[in-house]
């Protein structure tokens, strides 16, 4: 009886509302799998071709692989409610950044 009292109580702390997440969807454009990383969430493989639907909290970062380093794609903020978001160009316009800032 205690354990599921303090299981309830856990729950209710940590219930999240419809103004502390964002539904939107990752779309891969390419013909080959794009791993991800969503820390505390999920290591999602978008499929070749596929569409994956997120729910996820403002603020939570994802993060994709570039050889052996992991870097930091996106971070969700509330103007991606709703957006299909093209993972690739993403990435590819993400690497073009992180070029320049590294010849900074």
């Amino acid at each position: 009886m205690k354990f599921l009292m303090i299981l309830l109580i856990a729950n209710f702390f940590s219930v999240q509302t419809a103004e502390d997440t964002v539904s939107f969807t990752l779309r891969n454009t390419t013909l080959k799998s794009i791993p991800l990383a969503i820390p505390g969430v999920m290591n999602p493989n978008l499929s070749p071709m596929s569409y994956s639907g997120v729910n996820l909290k403002v603020g939570q970062e994802i993060f994709f692989f570039d050889g052996a380093s992991e870097e930091l794609l996106l971070t969700v903020s509330k103007d991606l409610e709703g957006k299909k978001l093209n993972v690739a160009k993403l990435i590819k316009k993400r690497k073009k950044e992180l070029k320049v800032a590294s010849k900074e």
